[in-house]
């Protein structure tokens, strides 16, 4: 009998269903991401969380490159459904460059660790998945949309993500190294409605 998939222990009362190793490795790779760091996150970490051999993560994913591309598109994916739920409602357009901004940064506060991943140096060949391109497009694509202007919604998106980076790598202190990450939403939203206050047709 194979027991290529379950010769260890699920760890942490996770439990690995024949049929399922995709989403059980997807899930490990999440916990490691999140709870320890990217830095932790190898293919054979991976497979001991999901209580799996070291060998079963190379059937959905030929390297640990793969993984981290599909962990980015993941997280493009979701922060694109973020910020369009933020803007469903019709506002004026200084309210909803304040939404995106908050709802940018809530993704960020909420999942530092894969912002890092999703816009950071750990995938250099990013030319070579271009499922990853297309994901990340989307989200300038939405924001651009929302706000009716490719052209701002580039501006906005650059402001916002700047001011995001700035913020993980502690050159900007907008109160999340007393408070944490959480007062982020707040403090973009003020800061992006002073930014783009000016009407744009003065």
């Amino acid at each position: 009998m194979d027991r290529s998939d379950s010769t260890a222990a699920p760890a942490r009362g996770r439990s690995y269903h024949h049929g399922d190793l995709r989403n059980a490795l997807l899930d490990a790779a999440r916990t490691i991401l999140e709870e320890e760091s990217l830095a932790e996150l190898s293919l054979r970490a991976v497979a001991r969380k999901a209580g799996v051999s070291h060998a079963a993560p190379y059937r959905h994913f030929p390297n640990h490159e793969a993984l981290l591309v599909e962990l980015a598109i993941e997280g493009f994916v979701e922060l694109r459904n973020e910020i369009a739920a933020a803007v469903a409602t019709p506002d004026a357009e200084a309210d909803r460059i304040a939404k995106i901004g908050a709802a940018y940064m809530r993704f960020v506060a909420r999942r530092p660790a894969l912002a890092s991943l999703m816009f950071g140096p750990q995938l250099p060949n990013r030319d070579s998945f271009p499922e990853l391109g297309t994901a990340a497009d989307a989200v300038g694509n939405e924001i651009g949309t929302a706000l009716h202007d490719s052209a701002l919604g580039l501006a906005v998106w650059a402001a916002v993500h700047g001011l995001a980076m700035l913020i993980l790598r502690n050159v900007v202190d907008l109160g999340q190294r007393k408070s944490g990450l959480n007062v982020l939403p707040s403090r973009a939203e003020i800061i992006l409605r002073s930014l783009f206050s000016t009407r744009r047709d003065q």
